[in-house]
C-alpha cells in the first residue's frame, strides 16, 4: 500500500454534490474574507519594524516585492480553487497531486497557521483589549497561569480570549452567509481607519523624511540586510507575514457560488487590494516621523503608529485610539478566517477517512460542520486561555509557508498528470510561476529562527505517528471501490 497514493480527480469532484455544505458565498464575500484575513496588526506593527530594521523609507519597495512573491503563490491557489472547488485547499490539492502521506502533512501543518494562528491572535486580541478598557477585568483573569504581573500576582485564564473564541465558533456555527457578512461589517470598519490615517496622514508627510529614499548602506547599520538595496530585500521579508491569509479563502471553495470564476476573483483580489492599502500607508507613515523615530525604544519602536500620530500630527490624537480599534478589529476579523479555515480542513480531512467521522457531520438546520467547530474551540481555547502569546506565535508562520511550497510545486505537477482536466482558471508561464513562488517561500522558511523550526519539527513528528497510527488504516482509499477508481484513473 503506497504512502503516495493519490485520490482519484474523479472521486474528488464527486465529493461537490455529497459534501452537504451551502453554497452562498459570491466573489465580494470572498474579498472581504481575504482582507479579513490579511489585514490585522501586521500591518501597523512590521511596517515601522522594516523601515527600522532593513529598508528605511524604502519599506515601499518591499511591500511591492512581498506581494510579487504573494502572488504567484496566489495565482497556483486560484488555478487549483477553481478547478477543484472542495473545501480543504493545499491539503485537498496535495491529496490529488503528490499523495496521500503529503496531503496528511500539510493538513498537520495548516493546524500551525490555523489552528494555533487563531489562539495567537485571541492573545494578542486581549492584550488590545485591555488597552481599551485597562480596568475591566482583573488581571489573574486576562493573562495565562505561566504569567507573573505586579506584586507577583500569578495569571489564572485569558477570559476574553475563551469569550471570544466562543464567539466566533458560535457564529461560524450558525452559518457561512452569517459569519461572511459579520466579517464584511469588521473589514468595513478596520480599512475605513486605515483609509482615514491615509487621507488624514497625507496632508502631514514632510518630503525631508523620504529623502534618502533607500538608504545608505552604512548610514545606521552595517549588513548585507540591514539598509541599501538589500535592506529592502531584507525589510520585503519582514512584511511578507503581513500578506499571510489570502489562502484561506481557498477553504471556502465548496461555499462559494460558481467557484471556477469566483475563487480566482476572491484569491487574486484580496491580495490586490491589500497590497494598494499597504504601499499608501507605508509612505504615508515614513513620511509622516523619520525612520529614526522607530528605532529609539524612547520614542517610536513601541505603538509606532500611535506614536507618529501624537508626535506629528496636532490636534489629531483621537486618530490615535482609532488605531486600536483597528487592531482589535483586525485581530477578529483574522481570528474568524483562521477558525473558519481550520474547520473546512478537518472537514475535508475527516470525509477522506482521516480523521474521525465527527468532524465532517453537518448541522441539520445550518448546514455547518458544527462537531468539527465545538471540538477546534476547546482545542484553541485551552492554548488561548492557558498559554501567554510569545509561547503559540512561534510557529504559526511555518505551516503557512510550507502550504504555499507544496501548492506551487502541485500546479506544474498537476500540468503534467493530468492536462486534459478543464482549468476554469489557468495560470500563464507555468513552470515558472510555481518555481518562483516555491523558491520565495522556502526563502522565507530558511529565514525563521531555529527554535521555531525545531518546534515545528517536532509538531510533525507527532502527526505522523497519528497518521501511520490512526489515519492510515481508516484512509478512504482502502476501499476497493476507491482503489478501482484510481486504477482506471491511471489507465
Amino acid at each position: 500500500m503506497s504512502l503516495f497514493r493519490t485520490k482519484p480527480l474523479a472521486t474528488l469532484l464527486k465529493q461537490l454534490d455529497e459534501g452537504g455544505l451551502k453554497r452562498t458565498l459570491g466573489w465580494p464575500g470572498l474579498i472581504a474574507l481575504g482582507i479579513g484575513a490579511i489585514i490585522g496588526a501586521g500591518l501597523f506593527a512590521r511596517t515601522p519594524a522594516a523601515a527600522a530594521q532593513n529598508a528605511g523609507p524604502g519599506v515601499t519597495f518591499s511591500f511591492i516585492i512581498a506581494a510579487l512573491g504573494c502572488a504567484f503563490a496566489g495565482l497556483c491557489y486560484a488555478e487549483f480553487a477553481a478547478m477543484i472547488p472542495i473545501a480543504g485547499s493545499a491539503y485537498t490539492y496535495a491529496y490529488v497531486t503528490m499523495g496521500e502521506l503529503v496531503a496528511w502533512v500539510i493538513g498537520w501543518a495548516l493546524i500551525l497557521e490555523y489552528g494555533l494562528g487563531a489562539a495567537t491572535l485571541s492573545i494578542y486580541w486581549t492584550e488590545y483589549f485591555n488597552n481599551l478598557f485597562p480596568n475591566l477585568i482583573p488581571w489573574q483573569l486576562r493573562h495565562s497561569p505561566l504569567q507573573t504581573g505586579p506584586g507577583g500576582i500569578h495569571g489564572i485564564v485569558n477570559v476574553p480570549a475563551l469569550v471570544i473564541l466562543a464567539i466566533m465558533t458560535l457564529l461560524l456555527i450558525k452559518g457561512i452567509s452569517e459569519s461572511a457578512t459579520v466579517n464584511a461589517v469588521i473589514v468595513g470598519i478596520k480599512v475605513t481607519i486605515v483609509l482615514m490615517i491615509i487621507a488624514i496622514g497625507w496632508h502631514f508627510i514632510n518630503p525631508a523624511n523620504h529623502t534618502p529614499f533607500v538608504l545608505a548602506q552604512d548610514s545606521l547599520h552595517q549588513g548585507m540586510f540591514q539598509h541599501g538595496w538589500g535592506g529592502v530585500l531584507g525589510g520585503a521579508g519582514v512584511v511578507f507575514f503581513a500578506f499571510i491569509g489570502f489562502d484561506a479563502v481557498s477553504t471556502a471553495a465548496q461555499e462559494t457560488i460558481n467557484p471556477g470564476k469566483n475563487m480566482p476573483i476572491g484569491i487574486l483580489g484580496s491580495l490586490a487590494v491589500c497590497t494598494f492599502l499597504y504601499i499608501l500607508f507605508s509612505w504615508v507613515l515614513t513620511g509622516i516621523a523619520p525612520v529614526l523615530d522607530f528605532i529609539d525604544p524612547n520614542k517610536g519602536m513601541e505603538a509606532s503608529v500611535s506614536y507618529a500620530i501624537h508626535t506629528y500630527m496636532p490636534g489629531y490624537g483621537w486618530l490615535s485610539t482609532l488605531v486600536s480599534v483597528a487592531i482589535l478589529a483586525g485581530f477578529t476579523s483574522v481570528m474568524l478566517v483562521m477558525l473558519l479555515g481550520q474547520s473546512r480542513v478537518f472537514f475535508s480531512m475527516s470525509k477522506d477517512g482521516l480523521l474521525p467521522k465527527l468532524f465532517a457531520e453537518v448541522h441539520p438546520k445550518f448546514r455547518t460542520p458544527y462537531k468539527c467547530n465545538m471540538v477546534l474551540y476547546v482545542f484553541v481555547a485551552l492554548l488561548g486561555g492557558f498559554l501567554p502569546g510569545d509561547i503559540t506565535g512561534n510557529m504559526t508562520n511555518l505551516g503557512t509557508l510550507f502550504a504555499f511550497v507544496l501548492v506551487c510545486i502541485g500546479v506544474w505537477i498537476m500540468r503534467k498528470k493530468n492536462p486534459q482536466q478543464p482549468r476554469p482558471f489557468r495560470v500563464r508561464a507555468v513552470p515558472f510561476v510555481s518555481i518562483m513562488g516555491a523558491l520565495f517561500c522556502l526563502a522565507m522558511i530558511i529565514s525563521v529562527d531555529a527554535t521555531s523550526k525545531i518546534a515545528a519539527g517536532s509538531w510533525m513528528v507527532i502527526g505522523l505517528g497519528v497518521y501511520f497510527l490512526y489515519a492510515k488504516n481508516h484512509s478512504n482509499l482502502n476501499r476497493t471501490d476507491v482503489g478501482a477508481l484510481e486504477s482506471k484513473a491511471g489507465d
